[in-house]
């Protein structure tokens, strides 16, 4: 009982209070109810007035909004009708994972979203592919056969610009931010989800170990995300299932203080983009090789070892030839 109260007042406490970014700078933060979905959820999805909108599986219970239900072939999404125009934010998720199956017969995982589109069906965790965004993954079915370094659930960013696509066969890694592994599925606590745009920096936390206390996910500088974009999320089921559950999403203002000079350096930001991405995927490669890797690279490393002897060998014989001639 201490520890929930304790929890409660530090989320009412979230509602307007001031606190640090990553880089020092001071900010205070503000609940924006227009774009946060909580309990009981009144009128959510039934009524034009209402600020989210379902779509698909999706259903309105007293306790959540559920995105699909324990079973094959569903999809279901729910979608902020308003657009963000907030240069810098924090969602707070709180979501839950559950369902018969065990081990890795489950699937296929939720999605949070902030993007230009919005109540779009589709393959990407019930979006649509080729989005123009921000989408945030919590991938519960590896598709990718071998998975050197990764353990799922996995949890992971991606930046779209409209052109690029969700790779389902590799598990999205070519188009990757970056990611964290996060064992989310049947847990008896609740289970959270932290992103934060700020400063063109996006930081992703997780608290799910039922300690109430964040942890690092990923944390990447230099993210251009156009204000006027939708938030949403959403999930779907294939052969596998489970339930995908949204409890709330709380959307917070953050108001950063900028000098003048750093207002007037800032450009309004048109396409979504990263800077680096290409470095950043080489950052984020999953180290180690298989087995056949390691044995032609070792392979060709002989080969070759052998090869600059072999040359050494006829070059010192021609050499030491060449040198005796001379004394005739």
């Amino acid at each position: 009982m201490a520890k929930n109260t304790r929890w409660i007042f530090l989320s009412l406490l979230l509602i307007a209070s001031p606190c640090r970014s990553d880089d020092g700078h001071e900010m205070e933060e503000f609940l924006k109810r227009e774009h946060s979905l909580t309990k009981p959820y009144q009128a959510v999805g039934s009524s034009s007035s209402s600020h989210w909108e379902l779509m698909g599986d999706s259903m309105i219970t007293t306790e959540q909004v559920r995105l699909t239900p324990d079973m094959q072939s569903k999809q279901g999404a729910v979608w902020n009708r308003i657009p963000c125009h907030l240069k810098d934010w924090e969602l707070q998720v709180h979501f839950k994972v559950h369902g018969q199956g065990k081990k890795n017969l489950n699937g296929d995982g939720l999605a949070v979203w902030y993007t230009k589109e919005r109540m779009q069906k589709g393959p990407v965790f019930g979006n649509m592919d080729f989005f123009t965004g921000l989408g945030v993954f919590v991938d519960t079915y590896p598709n990718e056969e071998k998975h050197l370094e990764r353990i799922f659930p996995y949890i992971l960013a991606m930046v779209g610009n409209g052109s690029l696509g969700y790779d389902h066969e590799r598990d999205g890694r070519p188009t990757e931010l970056g990611g964290c592994t996060a064992m989310v599925r049947n847990m008896n606590h609740d289970t959270f989800l932290f992103i934060r745009y700020v400063r063109r920096r996006l930081t992703i936390m997780i608290d799910i170990e039922g300690q109430h206390e964040w942890r690092d996910c990923l944390d990447i500088p230099g993210v251009h995300l156009p204000q006027g974009y939708y938030f949403g999320a959403s999930a779907i089921t294939g052969d596998l299932s489970d339930n995908h559950d949204v409890i709330s999403l709380k959307l917070y203002q953050l108001t950063v203080l900028r000098s003048k000079q750093e207002e007037e350096e800032e450009e309004e930001v048109l396409i979504p983009s990263v800077d680096n991405f290409e470095l950043l995927k080489m950052d984020s490669a999953e180290p180690g090789m298989s087995g056949i890797a390691i044995f032609f690279t070792v392979l060709f490393s002989l080969l070759g070892c052998f090869l600059l002897v072999v040359i050494g060998l006829v070059l010192y014989s021609h050499w030491n030839e060449n040198s005796r001639k001379r004394f005739y």
